[in-house]
């Protein structure tokens, strides 16, 4: 299997041209693959289709095999991957996701794709649309108990399912004993990516991920963007936000007049490669 290994942001993925080719066995490939000792590595697999709905579509799979609808660093990449492998030569591309189409504006440097401006689309604040399992209509900074502790807990969809905490330091979260504890909660049916949040001033923040299927990771793209939603719901910072994360900076905004959320990131080939799955 021929594969190109991308990152934004360190959240990495392994890349398949699907538009031509079929792969058997998805999440067994997503887990062999994906393994950082017996594999490539990556957080992941991500297969790009075609779609009848917009110019290709992308087909996510978490290192443990269960299947995401939505990534925010991994459709930079897609994006990245059609336009410099000369599948495409659009500057606007329109990708479908299991969380629906997502327009994305490339920015070219030196006839490769740079950076890339994803709109992610409306925010899913309803419960039960999350879903989350409560009785409130919706979850802002409404408290959970984790082993014994209280936390204030603001969750919405940006595609995903994502619980936002704020804490005081990001650097010392026991993000791998907290991590799984929020993600398997019983009031998360779909489980959850918990992001944990420091405020530094209106217009930054700095954040960790511990992603539903990963575990923590480098970056999260729709989690910086439900992480700057949060924010701004609790009146904790304005409409524009640079997110600082374990694997660089994102730049998160606001639309309040349309309800949209847009993020603006890198997108990083790292090499190309071929694997045996035999």
């Amino acid at each position: 299997m021929k594969f190109t290994k991308m990152q934004g942001c360190g959240n990495d993925y392994i890349y398949v041209d699907c538009t031509k080719t079929l792969i058997e066995n998805i999440p067994e490939t997503a887990r062999k693959v994906s393994d950082r000792h017996f594999g490539i590595g990556s957080d992941g697999l991500i297969l790009i289709r075609p779609s009848e709905k917009a110019d290709f579509m992308m087909d996510i799979y978490n290192n443990d095999g269960s299947r995401a609808k939505m990534c925010g660093n991994g459709i930079r990449c897609v994006a990245k991957f059609v336009y410099d492998k000369g599948l495409t030569k659009k500057r606007k591309l329109k990708i479908e996701t299991l969380a629906g189409i997502k327009e994305l504006d490339l920015t070219i440097e030196n006839g490769e794709v740079s950076y890339v401006t994803v709109n992610m689309g409306s925010p899913i604040m309803k419960a039960r649309e999350i879903p989350v399992i409560t009785d409130r209509e919706e979850m802002i900074a409404e408290p959970i108990e984790i082993a014994g502790n209280t936390y204030e807990i603001t969750c919405l969809s940006m595609g995903n399912p994502h619980g936002v905490v704020f804490v005081e330091d990001t650097d010392t979260i026991p993000m791998e004993t907290l991590g799984p504890l929020f993600e398997n909660h019983k009031i998360f049916p779909d489980r959850v990516n918990t992001e944990f949040v420091q405020v530094v001033d209106r217009n930054r923040i700095k954040m960790r991920v511990w992603e539903r299927g990963s575990g923590e990771t480098l970056a999260c793209g729709t989690g910086a963007c439900a992480s700057v939603m949060a924010c701004i719901l609790n009146g904790l910072t304005d409409h524009q936000v640079t997110v600082s994360l374990l694997g660089g900076d994102l730049e998160i905004t606001y639309d309040e007049e349309a309800n949209l959320v847009y993020m603006k990131g890198p997108a990083v080939k790292v090499f190309d490669g071929e694997i045996n799955l035999g």
